[in-house]
């Protein structure tokens, strides 16, 4: 008995031994993926500083980018978790606190369109895998937008990614938020398709509006890495929109509720600022989903 106590012991000693071993190797992996620099030279761009411009970019920001850094670019706390860490969406005014104080021009592309900071490392959490797809005139007209709007000071904290986020990080249990990794920085740049209540448009809505992050690589649906989110269901035709008409999907995005009743939760898909998008733009993203293959719908 003493025997088999004995060992029972060292088994257990030495499985605790191992698992230590790995979370330790996960955290310090998931650190150097935080802290791995690239040089990457953004390709330099005109910015478009014209009123018409600024509306433009004005648009896009709180279409896109709002529900991050807010309304006032000011930034917002965004992840705040014991477990996590602390992950703010920064000020992005040239204000005391943010960034917009210290970047250039292509700082700025370097940001939004590769996800990358001026020091060469990656953002996180920053939806650049979705506007990398922004042609070089609405990057611009954003970009101007940003530089334009009133300096508003607003300190946050560095960014602090806890051991177990680094673990989760490691892992692949976060998903894609290091999407400077999986951006081809030196690839050729996508088409963009003319302005319109078109498929084609609608599918540069759909890509920098980073729907398929969520609903996945096809929009055939999948389970968000988020914690907590729900199924991300199909926007194919065979899918979740499958008897839906334009304008129950633009009523969706301007309320938050679907045709049948059910509530949109916010806190996973950002409705309420999709649902800033004229209606034209609406229809045309609308009219590209009806347009995919029913093909294979992903099901919980």
């Amino acid at each position: 008995m003493r025997k088999l106590i004995k060992w029972s012991g060292i088994v257990f000693g030495a499985t605790l031994g191992l698992v230590i071993f790995l979370l330790l190797g996960a955290a310090f992996i998931g650190s150097n993926r935080l802290t791995k620099t690239s040089n990457v030279q953004p390709q330099t761009i005109d910015i478009d500083r014209s009123p018409a411009a600024l509306e433009r970019g004005g648009y896009l920001f709180h279409a896109s980018c709002a529900g991050c850094h807010g309304d006032n670019l000011a930034g917002t706390e965004f992840i705040e978790d014991p477990a996590l860490g602390s992950v703010p969406a920064p000020n992005l005014t040239a204000g005391a606190g943010g960034i917009g104080q210290t970047y250039t021009d292509v700082d700025f592309v370097r940001a939004i369109r590769h996800g990358v900071r001026p020091d060469g490392t990656p953002l996180m959490i920053m939806p650049s895998g979705a506007y990398y797809f922004y042609s070089d005139t609405d990057l611009g007209a954003l970009i101007a937008f940003i530089q334009n709007f009133p300096a508003l000071d607003q300190s946050w904290p560095a960014k602090n990614v806890a051991p177990m986020g680094r673990i989760l990080l490691a892992t692949g249990q976060l998903g894609n938020v290091l999407q400077a990794e999986t951006i081809d920085h030196d690839g050729p740049r996508p088409p963009v398709p003319l302005q319109g209540i078109t498929v084609e448009y609608g599918e540069y809505l759909v890509n920098t509006g980073d729907c398929r992050n969520c609903h996945g690589a096809n929009l055939t649906g999948q389970q968000p890495s988020e914690p907590g989110a729900p199924f991300a269901p199909s926007l194919t035709p065979g899918g979740h929109l499958v008897d839906w008409s334009t304008e129950s999907f633009v009523d969706a995005m301007r309320t938050g509720r679907t045709q049948d009743g059910h509530e949109i939760d916010g806190r996973f898909m950002p409705w309420e600022y999709i649902g800033r998008l004229t209606d034209e733009d609406l229809t045309a993203m609308f009219l590209y989903l009806q347009s995919l293959p029913t093909g294979a719908t992903t099901s919980r």
